[in-house]
């Protein structure tokens, strides 16, 4: 098992940004805008944490509303991806990818473009490698919303934004309804990641993968199929995994049913990631220790984690370089 000192977590692939504002920045992010929040720090966290009862996604994603609500305003959104930017920095992480939907910061009258830009502003505002990834939502009524978000995808590609992404409630909106939105998006060039395989099961998998994306957000339920775990590996598509926030949402009873040795038996290139920090009370060390020890990984199978990572990230080809190297020197590996 690896306990050479804290040299793990250096990717984070999978991170929601209105689910990782930290207590910090909420309460930065209401005095700018004049909203009470409670000064109790226990009594905040309620409001940002799920709790140990949790009984599905649905529940899990309803602890985003309060978040949400405190990122309508340009500033606000700014401040939000930098501190966070700040906050992995500090944490050691030597690259992420932060996720979120533009449409839902349109509450207060901001358009997409604005919302975009305002992030896009953010990453300025630290020394730290990060990118972008827009949120299409799955939904009844928001075509319209989600293809104003792929064509800002395709405005900012390569200047703060990586990809597109489609998240929501997989189990009520299946990803068929939205392949043409998405097929819209490959055409255009933007890569693709697509939350699937989490609330739904192996079928929404291999729903997403005829949108051709690069990795599935989650993509666990793949487990249910062994036909699919043969193709993901086959294809070498990469899953983004979370599994204190899969943990959460009661996909599996504990840890040690989690399928990421599994997976990496079969061939399949998966990665470590938090998802939201805040909702789930993690950050990116704590989730490979979490999978460390219980798993009892050894160096290799940490730096192999680690390398998928580099590999799948939608960063530049000289970036994804230094990411290897970095591990490499991080890690001591050959």
């Amino acid at each position: 098992m690896y306990k050479l000192g804290q040299n793990y977590g250096l990717i984070d692939l999978h991170l929601h940004l209105d689910g990782s504002l930290s207590v910090k920045t909420v309460r930065e992010l209401a005095l700018m805008q004049g909203m009470e929040v409670p000064q109790n720090e226990e009594d905040l966290l309620e409001l940002l944490q799920v709790g140990r009862d949790c009984k599905d996604l649905n529940e899990y994603l309803e602890k985003f509303s309060f978040p949400c609500a405190l990122l309508q305003t340009k500033q606000a959104i700014t401040k939000a991806v930098s501190n966070l930017l700040e906050e992995l920095k500090a944490q050691g992480l030597l690259y992420a990818e932060i996720r979120f939907a533009p449409q839902l910061h349109t509450l207060q009258g901001l358009t997409q473009m604005e919302v975009v830009q305002a992030a896009v502003n953010g990453l300025t505002l630290c020394d730290f490698k990060a990118n972008l990834i827009l949120c299409c939502m799955r939904g009844s009524d928001n075509q319209e919303q989600n293809m104003q978000t792929v064509q800002l995808a395709s405005r900012f590609l390569g200047k703060g934004v990586c990809a597109v992404d489609l998240a929501g409630a997989e189990a009520i909106y299946p990803t068929a309804y939205f392949e043409d939105l998405l097929y819209t998006a490959n055409e255009m060039g933007i890569p693709l990641t697509v939350h699937a395989g989490e609330a739904a099961g192996a079928d929404s998998v291999w729903a997403a993968l005829k949108i051709h994306p690069k990795r599935i957000g989650h993509g666990v339920r793949s487990l249910e199929d062994e036909a699919l775990v043969k193709h993901l590996a086959k294809e070498g598509i990469t899953l983004e995994l979370c599994p204190t926030s899969n943990l959460n949402t009661n996909i599996f009873p504990s840890i040690y049913d989690y399928p990421l040795c599994h997976f990496m038996d079969a061939g399949v290139k998966v990665t470590i990631n938090t998802d939201n920090m805040t909702v789930s009370g993690v950050n990116i060390r704590s989730e490979m220790e979490k999978v460390i020890d219980a798993f009892s990984l050894s160096k290799d199978y940490v730096g192999k984690l680690e390398m998928n990572a580099a590999d799948a990230c939608f960063a530049t080809p000289e970036v994804k370089e230094w990411l290897r190297c970095q591990i490499r020197e991080i890690l001591c590996l050959k």
